[in-house]
C-alpha cells in the first residue's frame, strides 16, 4: 500500500529529447539544397559544332559532362553558357547577373570570355570551351558554398551550456539528501521520496522549453511578416551583428536598369523625342532598348511603326520612324555615321561620370538627346541603412560592379564603406576578412554569386526575388523584397532574445527556490516536506508560465 509511480518526467523528458533531435536533422537536410540547386543552373547539354574544316558543320547534342577543351559549342538566344570559354564567331548581349550581379547584360563580340551558366540574351554565337567540369566559375562556387556549409559551426545555446552542468549538480544533490536522510535516521521509503522529489522539482523541463517556445513564436511572428528565419542558430545570431554588408544589384538597387532621364536642349520636344526612340528600339530585344520602350509607354507615348529596321551589335540601332532617319546607340558609333555629336558630349561625360549609361540619340543626322539609364536605387534603402546605423550597425557595400557606380549607390542610400571591383569568389573572402577583425557581420545578397558569401557570413539575409541557389544559402529570407525588412528581422531577433533570456531565469529562480524545498533543507525549522506529486504540479506550473511568457511575445511590433 501507499505505493505510487511516477511515470509523467521520464516521459516528458524523452518527449522534449526527441523534439530537439528533429528540429536538428531538419536544419541539417536544408543545408544539402543549396548544393543541389547550384548544381541545376548548368545546362544538361552542349551543343558542339563539329567537323566545320571539312566541310559542312554538323552540330551535335552531348550532355555537359563530355565537354572538353578546345570543343567549338554554339548558343542560341535565350539558352545558358554550358561552360566556360570565349567567343570565336557571332556577338550577342549576355545576361551575367549571376556572377557579377550587374543588372545590364554585357555585349560579346569574338575574342569575348563566357561564363558557364550565364544566360544568352539576343544573338547566336560560337565559342571555344577553356574551362570544363570542375574548373568553371559555377563549379567553384559550388566548392566555396560546401566549404562554407562546413566549417560554421552550430552555437551552443545557453540552455544547453547550463543544463550540461545543472543536470549532473542536481544529481549530486538528490542522491545527498537521500544520504543525509538515511543517516537521521528515516525511513528508505521517506528518502527516496525525497530523492525523487527533488529530481522531479529539478526537471529542467521549462530550461527545455523556455528557447524552443520562443524560437517558435518568433520565427511565426517573422513568417507573418514576410520574413521567413531558419532556425533558432539565424534568429539568435542576426541580433549579435554589427556588421550588414550588402551586395548593390538586386538588392540596394531594383536591378534592371530604368530611364531616369532624357536629356535635350529643347524641352518642349522631350515627348517626340522619347517616342521617336521607342519607336526605333521597339525592334530590339536590347534590355536597354526595354527600358526606353517601356518608358515611353510609361507616359502613355504612342509608338509609330518603323521600316528599314538595322541592329548593330554592341554599338546601336537604326531606323526609319515617319519619315525621319532615327539612331539610338554609343557616341562613337553616331559619330561614324557622320552624326556631330560634340554640342551634346560634355552633359553626357557628367551622365557617365555620375556612373549612368548614357544613350546617344539622333535625327536626320542631327545630335538630338541623350537617353539616361540607370540602376535606380530601391524605395526606403536609404531609411533602411540610417535605422541600421541607429541600432548601432554600420554598413557596407560588396559588389563586383565597378567603383564609380558603387560609390554613386553608397553615397545616395548613406553607406560610408565600399568594396567594389570583387570577383564572385573574392566575396567569400572579403566576409572572412571582415569576421577575422573580429566583427559579427550579417550579409545581404540576391544572386548566385552572393551564394558563397552569405554561407560564409555569420548571417546570410537573402532577398525573396533573388535567385533559388541565394535563397537556400540564407539564414534568413526576406520574402517582400523589402530591404527594410533587415532591420526588422534585427529588433525581432532582439526581442526574441530578451525574451529567451527571461524564460530563462524563471526557469532558474523556481529550480533554485525548488530544490532546496523538496531536499528537506527547511523541514528543521517549518516541517516543510515536498511531495512527490506537488513537485510534479509545479514543474508543470512553471512550464505553463515560460510557455505563457513566450506566447505574449505576439505582441511585438517593429519600429516601422
Amino acid at each position: 500500500g501507499g505505493g505510487h509511480l511516477y511515470y509523467e518526467t521520464a516521459g516528458l523528458l524523452i518527449a522534449f529529447i526527441l523534439f530537439g533531435k528533429t528540429l536538428e536533422t531538419i536544419a541539417k537536410s536544408r543545408a544539402g539544397r543549396a548544393i543541389e540547386a547550384l548544381m541545376e543552373l548548368q545546362p544538361p547539354t552542349a551543343r558542339l559544332v563539329r567537323g566545320a574544316d571539312y566541310g559542312p558543320a554538323t552540330e551535335i547534342d552531348v550532355p555537359v559532362e563530355e565537354v572538353e577543351v578546345g570543343d567549338l559549342i554554339r548558343v542560341r538566344p535565350g539558352e545558358k553558357i554550358p561552360v566556360d570559354g570565349s567567343v570565336v564567331e557571332g556577338s550577342s548581349a549576355v545576361d551575367e547577373a549571376m556572377i557579377t550581379g550587374e543588372a545590364i547584360p554585357v555585349e560579346k563580340v569574338v575574342g569575348s570570355q563566357v561564363v558557364g551558366a550565364t544566360v544568352n540574351r539576343t544573338g547566336s554565337f560560337i565559342f571555344k570551351a577553356e574551362r570544363v567540369g570542375t574548373d568553371t566559375a559555377l563549379a567553384r562556387i559550388v566548392r566555396l558554398v560546401e566549404e562554407a556549409q562546413g566549417s560554421k559551426a552550430p552555437i551552443q545555446n545557453l540552455a544547453d551550456r547550463v543544463s550540461a552542468i545543472f543536470v549532473p549538480v542536481v544529481i549530486c544533490i538528490a542522491a545527498a539528501a537521500f544520504l543525509i536522510w538515511l543517516a537521521v535516521g528515516s525511513s528508505a521509503a521517506t528518502a527516496l521520496s525525497i530523492f525523487v522529489a527533488v529530481l522531479i522539482v529539478a526537471c529542467p523541463c521549462a530550461l527545455g522549453l523556455a528557447t524552443p517556445t520562443a524560437v517558435m513564436m518568433g520565427t511565426g511572428i517573422g513568417a507573418k511578416m514576410g520574413i521567413l528565419i531558419k532556425g533558432a542558430e539565424a534568429l539568435q545570431l542576426i541580433g549579435d551583428v554589427d556588421t550588414v554588408v550588402f551586395d548593390k544589384t538586386g538588392t540596394l538597387t531594383v536591378g534592371r536598369p530604368e530611364l531616369v532621364e532624357l536629356f535635350c536642349k529643347d524641352k518642349a520636344r522631350e515627348d517626340e523625342l522619347l517616342a521617336l526612340a521607342a519607336s526605333c528600339e521597339a525592334g530590339s530585344e536590347h534590355p536597354l532598348a526595354e527600358s526606353v520602350v517601356g518608358a515611353a509607354k510609361s507616359r502613355n507615348l504612342a509608338l509609330s511603326p518603323s521600316s528599314d529596321f538595322q541592329a548593330y551589335p554592341g554599338k546601336g540601332v537604326e531606323a526609319t520612324v515617319k519619315g525621319h532617319r532615327v539612331l539610338v546607340g554609343t557616341e562613337s558609333f553616331l559619330t561614324a555615321q557622320g552624326v556631330d555629336f560634340t554640342a551634346l558630349s560634355a552633359a553626357k561625360r557628367n551622365f557617365v561620370d555620375r556612373a549612368m549609361t548614357a544613350l546617344c540619340l539622333a535625327v536626320d543626322g542631327e545630335a538630338a538627346a541623350i537617353l539616361v539609364m540607370s540602376d535606380t536605387v530601391k524605395e526606403g534603402a536609404a531609411e533602411a541603412i540610417w535605422r541600421l546605423g541607429h541600432l548601432g550597425i554600420s554598413s557596407i557595400l560588396l559588389t563586383g560592379d565597378n567603383r564609380r557606380t558603387a560609390e554613386a549607390v553608397a553615397s545616395q542610400v548613406g553607406i560610408k564603406t565600399v568594396i567594389a571591383e570583387v570577383l564572385p569568389e573574392e566575396k567569400d573572402q572579403r566576409i572572412q576578412e571582415l569576421k577575422a577583425k573580429g566583427l559579427k557581420v550579417a550579409m545581404v545578397g540576391d544572386g548566385i554569386n552572393d551564394a558563397p558569401a552569405l554561407m560564409r557570413a555569420d548571417v546570410g539575409v537573402a532577398i525573396g526575388s533573388g535567385a533559388d541557389v541565394a535563397i537556400e544559402s540564407a539564414d534568413v529570407v526576406l520574402v517582400h523584397n523589402d530591404i527594410a525588412d533587415v532591420y526588422r528581422t534585427v529588433e525581432l531577433s532582439r526581442f526574441a532574445m530578451r525574451k529567451i533570456k527571461q524564460n530563462l531565469f524563471w526557469a532558474f529562480l523556481y529550480n533554485t527556490v525548488g530544490i532546496p524545498l523538496a531536499a528537506g533543507l527547511f523541514y528543521p525549522f517549518t516541517g516543510w516536506l515536498l511531495h512527490p506529486v506537488v513537485a510534479g504540479a509545479a514543474m508543470a506550473l512553471s512550464s505553463v508560465s515560460v510557455v505563457t511568457n513566450s506566447v505574449l511575445m505576439k505582441r511585438f511590433k517593429p519600429s516601422a
